[in-house]
């Protein structure tokens, strides 16, 4: 390439606008251009610095576009349109979403490594759940959903955090490492979301865990991406999710005997925090209703603590120490998801909300200042 002289940009910094002369080149042959200057400052087909991109970017992954825009500029006087915002903070997500998928390759690449070179880890605990996010019609077009006539409004977001447990508190309870959570979420299919859990769990240390513990509700491809990703784990239902199929039960079986209905729903709690799953199954079917709808009800609740009896041996978890619950992932949902993505009139696109996922993935799990550093030295 043959140099073309100096030409001038304009640059919004976080100090403002400022103009500099970089050295333009050409090929003669293709004729594409380039500026190394703007290679080496990280600026290439863009006005703003990644100073202002960060900002920005970290500004749209907790608040909406528009409330960004105006902190932006009553923080730092730095004036970017609601769209301008919208633009960048994806912009990032998406290379952010690159990052961490060059990242995933490598790691699902890498033989193990060897047990005395690394720090163990005690017990490392994967959670996982899904959430809808509100979408613009034609993402949903053809698709069934959860509305009255079928259709669907959103789209299933699948979420999964990591963190890990060495301590237990003054009452022998598991206590969470403090600032352990990691997060990772898109909206993908379930094979797709398991290899992505899968390299976040062994960035964390899941090679390195004497303990590994699934937690999660009793939803199909939750349970097979356990046991397609994490076959030597230990799985655990969530004992609150477990328990609304112990009221769900309760009702099909006495629907029309409140007393009842509350009666056995306390006994069959008891039977289920200690694990006794196979006595509320011998009971429940004494009890199962004449009606065939009424029924079937009843029998698919028998059914599913039948599937899922040998992952709600709850009184075997605690005394091993172990969290029985999925709390940390459906805060997760609520936090990472609903806060930023179901607001009044929010409507996304696939690839709008995997960028920002991917943004708020980072920007929650503490990998911001990472991303930047590697980012400057790539």
């Amino acid at each position: 390439m043959k140099s073309r002289g100096l030409r001038t940009k304009r640059l919004l910094t976080l100090l403002g606008w400022i103009h500099f002369k970089r050295s333009m080149y050409r090929c003669p042959t293709c004729g594409i251009i380039r500026y190394p200057g703007d290679e080496e400052l990280d600026i290439v087909n863009t006005s703003r610095s990644p100073g202002v991109r960060r900002q920005t970017a970290r500004l749209a992954s907790k608040e909406t576009f528009q409330e960004a825009s105006m902190d932006l500029e009553q923080l730092a006087g730095i004036i970017i349109c609601r769209k301008a915002v919208e633009r960048v903070a994806e912009q990032e997500g998406e290379r952010m979403e690159a990052w961490m998928a060059a990242e995933r390759r490598h790691l699902c690449s890498q033989d193990p490594p060897e047990p005395c070179l690394v720090r163990p880890v005690e017990t490392l605990y994967i959670e996982l759940d899904g959430t809808g996010i509100p979408m613009v019609k034609y993402e949903v077009q053809d698709r069934k959903g959860k509305q009255p006539d079928g259709t669907a409004k959103t789209r299933e977001a699948k979420v999964g955090c990591v963190f890990t447990q060495s301590k237990l508190d003054e009452e022998g309870k598991p206590v969470r490492d403090p600032a352990s959570t990691t997060f990772v979420g898109a909206i993908e299919t379930a094979n797709q979301f398991g290899k992505r859990l899968f390299a976040e769990a062994v960035r964390r240390g899941l090679y390195q865990a004497k303990r590994v513990v699934v937690l999660g509700d009793g939803a199909e491809w939750v349970k097979n991406t356990a046991q397609t990703h994490f076959g030597y784990a230990q799985f655990i239902i969530d004992y609150y999710h477990a328990s609304e199929h112990i009221g769900e039960l309760c009702c099909a079986l006495f629907d029309r005997n409140q007393k009842y209905v509350e009666t056995y729903r306390e006994r069959w709690t008891d039977y289920l925090w200690e694990g006794n799953i196979e006595a509320i199954m011998e009971q429940a079917a004494q009890w199962l209703p004449h009606n065939p709808e009424t029924k079937k009800d009843a029998r698919t609740q028998v059914n599913y603590f039948d599937k899922n009896k040998d992952y709600m041996r709850y009184r075997d978890y605690r005394e091993q120490k172990l969290f029985i619950g999925s709390g940390v992932v459906e805060a997760a949902c609520k936090h990472l998801v609903g806060c930023r993505f179901k607001q009044s009139g929010m409507e996304w696109t696939v690839n709008g909300a995997n960028a920002m996922l991917a943004l708020r993935c980072v920007v929650l799990s503490n990998r911001m200042q990472e991303y930047w550093e590697q980012r400057a030295v790539a």
